[in-house]
């Protein structure tokens, strides 16, 4: 990997890392401001809500400037969020800032892979950013957790600098400090990204325009027979994945005895076996053989459903790190694939746009879904059961609809294909 590749992976670590613990602080506030508990999940919605609303946008934005620039602009828009919430405006609305950061980052963070490196270290470069991706969230997680643990804040309420005061006065004003440091030092490694070099053409402003342009790069990519293929699977992933989150909580629940505070660290769990995923499909998976990965997808789904035959925590543990790993295995050689078919096709900034905004409503679908069915007080088995089927069937389905593609046309042929 070349140096500056590394920069752009330390830059991505804080600033994810910043994100979760700051989650876990804006929940901390909302319960000292005694909110309805509605209001903590909208907190996640808020901050989704701007990968969907301004996918048209942030991809222009993303290939106006080199992508270090716009990974440190973003990055301070975050930091804008995280002021907003010391400053006692709302969380949702501090929150749904650092999502618009969150929103804007994104391309420029997945697009100066396919500027900065060749299509054959695709795989790699995204085997070490999602590992990154998933560490950075459980340790964000736990940081925010220790951050507002009583005994935690009191210690940073105790430590002053000389002949300044920076009125803290709370123990989430004090994480929230703590929090802004670490956005300082995504800051700093976002001024060492190298400039790659690459220039796009003139960046069209008009709103009308920008969301015509945006559509246009959606139906390019969604009829592209490798594009579809890898878009489709990667937009299935990233819902069946968020979704599962709150699956594993209320299995935990109503399955294994465990009350919330345990049971959240099996998300940590799920996420250590996509890290481990990740990693093996970065050291085995050429980008020419990323679409051999799908019938894992299939297999993820069947291991799913064996959830509801499980009632002990230590066979919990080793099944959830072998759905992460099964899920971390086959996403990370298709979002390559998709990155390298984005940037053939249109540029680096717009397709990560249109691979955001699929996946982000995919998300928020999938969670009004399974909202549905907990409202109906459908059991947890039930919709376990309901929720490999859905996985292992879409994903057949997507292989049906790849091996139409290959009687018509090799796409294989395309990968490695070169930017015109």
């Amino acid at each position: 990997m070349k140096r500056g590749f590394y920069t752009i992976m330390a830059a991505q670590f804080f600033s994810s890392l910043a994100d979760n613990a700051l989650l876990i602080a804006a929940m901390a506030l909302l319960a000292t401001m005694k909110s309805p508990q509605w209001m903590t999940p909208l907190l996640k919605l808020f901050f989704g809500l701007s990968y969907v609303l301004l996918a048209a946008f942030v991809g222009a934005f993303a290939d106006s400037l080199p992508k270090g620039k716009v990974m440190f602009i973003t990055n301070l828009i975050k930091v804008l969020g995280c002021a907003l919430m010391f400053f006692n405006v709302h969380p949702l609305i501090a929150y749904a800032v650092v999502g618009f950061g969150a929103a804007a980052y994104s391309p420029a963070k997945y697009g100066i892979l396919t500027e900065l490196l060749p299509p054959e270290k695709l795989v790699a470069a995204n085997g070490w950013i999602e590992g990154l991706t998933v560490s950075s969230i459980i340790l964000g997680t736990v940081m925010g957790g220790m951050l507002i643990n009583p005994s935690v804040a009191a210690l940073l309420l105790k430590f002053e600098l000389p002949m300044v005061d920076l009125g803290i006065e709370t123990p989430t004003e004090a994480a929230l400090c703590v929090i802004t440091s670490l956005y300082a030092m995504a800051a700093l490694f976002n001024l060492r990204i190298p400039d790659t070099g690459a220039r796009y053409a003139h960046q069209e402003r008009n709103p009308v325009k920008l969301v015509a342009d945006f559509a246009g790069c959606c139906s390019v990519l969604w009829k592209d027979k490798l594009g579809q293929i890898s878009l489709g699977v990667t937009t299935l992933f990233w819902g069946t994945g968020a979704t599962l989150q709150f699956i594993v909580l209320k299995w935990a629940e109503k399955s294994l005895d465990m009350p919330l505070d345990k049971a959240a660290i099996l998300q940590g769990v799920v996420a250590v076996g996509i890290a481990l995923g990740a990693i093996g499909a970065a050291q085995f998976i050429p980008l020419r053989k990323s679409l051999s990965v799908m019938p894992l997808g299939i297999i993820m789904g069947l291991v799913v459903m064996t959830m509801t035959m499980v009632s002990s925590v230590w066979v919990a543990y080793p099944l959830l790190i072998v759905i992460g790993v099964l899920g971390g295995f086959f996403v990370v050689p298709m979002n390559a694939l998709l990155q390298h078919r984005g940037h053939v096709l249109m540029s680096a900034g717009h397709s990560i746009a249109v691979q955001n905004f699929n996946e982000n409503l995919s998300v928020l679908s999938m969670l009004a879904l399974y909202a549905l069915m907990v409202s109906l007080n459908l059991d947890i088995n039930v919709v376990i059961i309901l929720f490999g089927m859905f996985v292992s069937g879409t994903m057949y389905m997507v292989m049906l609809k790849h091996k139409a593609n290959q009687r018509e046309h090799d796409s294989l042929a395309l990968i490695g294909e070169h930017h015109d």
